[in-house]
């Protein structure tokens, strides 16, 4: 293969500082494509602000073709059409039996091959005025009503391509053809279905029996899970066997799960065709149930009785949603759905909601409910969305309609009678393209940014006029892009005032301003623009805004910011427009860089890499596009505190040692830290380690979450209510240990809180070590895992305090176990009872007596003994024996 590409003049021999591992891949047709593992080179590889189009998009523009005849061209050896400038090959090179060879033309296998094949593609067919198509790297497809002329444009398709020195093999040209296959799915008058071979290929496979297997399974599931209804819910126990911190367990739930999905997928339906008209109705049914939402979107026309269907979506429950309220779960149904169905049928289109509640009562409240548990920024969230997508379209056919389904008798899921109101809809300016012409003249569209120059934050608010196709632009400092937007529609406000308009329509892509402009302004000035008893986000800027539009009529329209270019109008267009002019430039950067900005970026790229040596920084920054010199990276380092404390600790004996921490009697020094572990059952997948500085006694915590309230639970569980109160705590800087709350904590209890040296582990001392330790005993008791750590922790916490070597006393004894009743037992010898081994009185003469160590004084004549399982009890003096 390699010589018959060499031969071709696609690879030449080559001498190269660079090299790569090459990675055949096999075709469908069983010969071979060679591939090269260029990773190492697509991670330092700038990127390209161009990018191949996005498969669903092109997917859901050809359902709304609904053709009959279709024909696809597919260009042979696209990528080897396209010579590789001579510069740049050395860094391609690759070596195969102890020859180096390198790409003449663009290879398979970097990142920016197929951006760049379908750029080059596409703007041949640009220029030579190719009929209407759809386009996909080397893949093309046309269409028509006729086999005719679905001949004619794929003639002309051709001969473009053959005149750019593309070359076409007439086996990759397939069609005209009523039915064919185009980026793997089949198309039949618009609708898209699952090939015939790939329903067989699924559903003759066999019960995975690894991982692997189910991945590999799942992955092939995944392409078509549009065609699946609640396919999430379906496969989520396959996807519980895939999880790392899983064992692989088949059970029959998995036995279920994988014989239901395959039923599926052979009872599958066709999607499609995206049918347009005043006569489609457009029909969103979404649900929330137990173990994840659902929604999917259908199409009516007259004398059909359900419609066909667009697409079904599904996922489970994501973080903290499983705790939603019901009510909070419809709506977030609702909005997965809306946002969905935006993408098949654009926004312009009517989408009547068929969900359980009344979603569109509680969108036009605007009030966050008092009981709930999403935060108010996902209730924002959820408005602004639904609300603008609500207000589309005109008076007598709003964006949004609403029908309740399946509404439970006798529950209201905590709706008044208020809130189930009838919705009015709130006035909003129309699509710029449906502006009467005269009126075009009072539409200006506005948009801001901000961005970071020097050590200081600038911002840019700018308003661009369509008819005059003038952009006006302001400045300031400080501040962020939210108050950009609010200064541009400021700056809007006074053209339209200095012109003397009568009304004034402003397009902007800012929820914040186009919902403030259609009702909040009102309730913040009627709550004397404090919210919760403090003062509103800009609150000057808001005031004099609605002071002005007291007198001057504005219509406000919120603009998407994010549609596909294949239905970009002139609206878009105007918006793109605004928001190049609001752009800050980066020529206008006010930095001093002979003086300032090399040492700048040196500093930002040593900080960032975690204060690592000079070469090492100056790889860590070359290989993000930075370039530095060696003596800017050298001034940094020499200047840098952090370093020079690494530094000085290196010089002075590991902590452990000596007699640092002799001034200490026992349980007045600590190092706290958090070890991570497989999540458990009840959600613990973190330990907070405590160890005593004097003797190397360890206490441990589990939890859930490293947080700073539970390290001061597990402090005040594990060493101040058994040990007393420390006078020093040592730990990293992690935002767990240093915050304000830790810090009151501390101060109030009268304990030094000391923070180690950062990226440098050593200064951890003895913490790092019983973490090991404790990490090494918990494995092993695991039978070589982490499996069920929680119930072992007691049981390793035990074993790490007992340990010992031939020459050095664990924590909990000072000479070798010796036996008691058949049992090795350790023994201390330091002040009274602290540290022993003792057995404890039992109630009955008949019980045996339990052994433990003592590790903490009680109150009055007790004392704390950690038994062997790890139970802790509070035992009198009078019921112990020292053994």
């Amino acid at each position: 293969m390699i010589r018959e590409l060499e031969s071709q003049g696609v690879v030449s021999k080559t001498h190269s500082p660079f090299n790569s591992p090459i990675w055949p891949v096999r075709k469908p047709d069983g010969e071979w494509r060679l591939t090269v593992d260029y990773r190492a080179l697509n991670e330092v590889t700038p990127p390209l602000s161009a990018a191949v189009p996005d498969m669903l998009e092109l997917q859901y523009e050809l359902e709304s073709k609904a053709a009959k005849w279709y024909a696809t061209i597919d260009i042979a050896n696209a990528f080897f059409s396209i010579p590789l400038a001579a510069e740049c090959r050395p860094q391609f090179a690759f070596t195969w039996r102890g020859v180096q060879y390198t790409w003449n033309r663009l290879p398979q296998g970097w990142k920016h091959s197929p951006t760049i094949c379908h750029g080059l593609i596409q703007a041949a067919l640009e220029k030579g005025e190719a009929p209407e198509h759809l386009q996909y790297i080397d893949d093309i497809i046309v269409w028509g009503n006729t086999a005719a002329e679905v001949f004619e444009k794929g003639k002309k398709i051709i001969q473009i391509l053959l005149e750019a020195g593309f070359a076409i093999k007439k086996s990759k040209v397939k069609g005209p053809a009523h039915e064919i296959q185009f980026l793997g799915i089949k198309w039949q008058d618009g609708r898209r279905q699952i090939p015939t071979e790939v329903i067989n290929k699924i559903t003759v496979m066999s019960p995975p029996t690894n991982k692997k297997e189910t991945q590999a399974f799942l992955g092939a599931l995944g392409f078509w899970r549009m065609h699946i209804p609640e396919y999430s819910q379906i496969v989520s126990p396959l996807y519980l066997v895939t999880c790392k911190k899983n064992d692989f367990r088949w059970g029959p739930e998995q036995q279920q799960a994988f014989a239901q999905i395959k039923q599926e997928i052979a009872h599958a339906v066709a999607l499609g065709p995206v049918r347009t008209g005043p006569d489609v109705k457009n029909v969103l049914y979404s649900a929330a149930g137990n173990n994840g939402l659902s929604w999917s979107l259908w199409q009516k026309v007259p004398g059909e009785t359900r419609g066909r269907p667009l697409g079904f979506w599904s996922r489970s429950y994501r973080g903290s949603e499983a705790n939603y309220t019901p009510t909070e779960k419809e709506i977030l149904a609702a909005y997965e759905g809306v946002q969905a169905a935006s993408e098949v049928i654009g926004t312009e289109t009517q989408l009547l909601l068929a969900p359980r509640l009344p979603v569109l009562g509680w969108m036009f409240k605007g009030k966050v409910p008092s009981t709930h548990h999403a935060t108010d920024a996902t209730w924002s969230k959820w408005i602004a969305l639904i609300t603008q997508r609500a207000r589309m379209g005109q008076l007598d056919r709003p964006g949004i309609l609403e029908t309740i389904t399946n509404w439970p008798e006798g529950e209201n899921f905590g709706l008044t009678d208020e809130e189930q109101e009838q919705v009015t809809r709130a006035e909003e300016a129309p699509p710029y393209n449906q502006l009467p012409a005269e009126e075009t003249h009072y539409a200006l569209f506005t948009d801001g940014s901000c961005r970071i120059v020097g050590m200081n934050r600038k911002w840019k608010a700018a308003v661009w006029s369509p008819t005059q196709q003038v952009a006006e632009a302001t400045e300031g400092e400080g501040g962020s892009s939210q108050l950009a937007e609010l200064k541009a529609v400021q700056l809007a406000l006074d053209i339209a005032e200095r012109e003397g308009w009568p009304r004034l329509y402003l397009y902007t892509d800012s929820w914040i301003v186009a919902n403030a402009l259609w009702g909040w302004l009102k309730r913040w000035k009627e709550a004397n623009w404090q919210r919760g008893g403090k003062p509103i986000w800009a609150a000057k800027e808001w005031k004099d805004i609605a002071t002005r539009v007291e007198r001057l009529p504005v219509k406000v329209r919120h603009v998407d910011a994010h549609i596909p270019k294949s239905r970009a109008n002139e609206e878009h267009q105007n918006n793109e427009q605004v928001d190049r002019a609001a752009k800050i430039e980066v020529s206008k950067i006010d930095l001093d860089w002979e003086h300032k900005g090399e040492l700048f970026l040196a500093r930002w790229a040593h900080d960032a890499s975690g204060h690592q040596g000079r070469d090492a920084t100056y790889k860590w920054a070359r290989d993000r596009g930075v370039d530095l010199t060696m003596d800017s990276i050298s001034q940094v380092i020499h200047d840098c505190e952090t370093c020079a404390a690494i530094k000085q600790a290196k010089r002075v004996k590991p902590l452990w040692y000596g007699g640092r921490w002799s001034k200490y009697k026992y349980g007045e020094a600590w190092q706290v830290d958090y070890i991570t572990l497989p999540q458990t059952c009840q959600g613990k997948r973190y330990v907070l380690t405590m160890v005593e500085a004097t003797t190397g006694w360890l206490e441990t915590y589990p939890v859930p979450h490293a947080t700073a309230r539970n390290t001061i639970l597990g402090l005040e569980k594990q060493v101040l209510w058994r040990h007393g109160t420390p006078e020093r705590i040592e730990s990293d800087n992690g935002t767990h240990f240093k915050n304000s709350l830790i810090n009151t904590w501390a101060r109030e209890h009268g304990i030094e809180w000391v923070y180690h040296i950062p990226y440098h582990a050593p200064a951890a001392g003895k913490v790092e070590t019983h973490n090991a330790l404790l990490k090494t005993q918990l494995k092993a008791l695991g039978g070589g895992s982490f499996k069920n750590w929680e119930q072992h922790l007691a049981k390793a916490t035990w074993l790490v305090n007992t340990r010992g070597s031939t020459n050095r006393a664990g924590p909990a004894r000072a000479e070798p176990l010796h036996t008691i009743d058949g049992d090795k037992v350790p023994v201390v010898h330091v002040r009274g009872l602290l540290g022993k081994t003792v057995w404890i009185k039992s109630a009955s003469s008949t019980d045996k007596p339990i052994h433990g160590v003592v590790f903490a004084q009680g109150p009055g004549c007790t004392w704390w003994i950690m038994q062997k399982d790890g139970t802790t009890r509070c035992v009198p003096q009078g019921d112990l024996i020292v053994g």
